[in-house]
């Protein structure tokens, strides 16, 4: 079994900014991605960013400039630090992540449970 835990979420002033993080736990022998989505009410989860394990990423536009995401593979935990936040970025933030566990041949998909993130304005 693989298990996400998400932190960091909490409820800040518009401008300011906050860095969550997701460490991924179980029989895990290479996590190939990791990323970020959002969901908020009557909407899809959407993409926030993604890292591979080489470290290429990839942003949704609407956060590129303001978020960062960064992983350390030692931990197996996905970093976004979340800059210059906007009322809009208010949303339930879940951690995502293509897991090869021990003795399989193909990443399974895995999600955390989310953690919320609020902004004022």
């Amino acid at each position: 079994q693989v298990q996400l835990v998400e932190s960091g979420g909490g409820l800040v002033q518009a401008g300011e900014s906050l860095r969550l993080s997701c460490v991924a736990s179980g029989r895990i022998d290479s996590i190939p991605n990791m990323g970020w989505y959002r969901e908020t009410p009557g909407e899809q989860r959407k993409l926030v960013a993604i890292i591979l394990s080489g470290g290429n990423t990839v942003y949704a536009d609407s956060v590129k400039g303001r978020f960062t995401i960064s992983r350390d593979n030692a931990k197996n935990t996905v970093y976004l630090q979340m800059n210059t936040l906007k009322p809009e970025d208010t949303a339930v933030y879940y951690c995502n992540a293509y897991v090869v566990t021990t003795n399989a041949r193909l990443p399974t998909e895995h999600w955390g449970r989310g953690t919320q993130v609020t902004v004022s304005s």
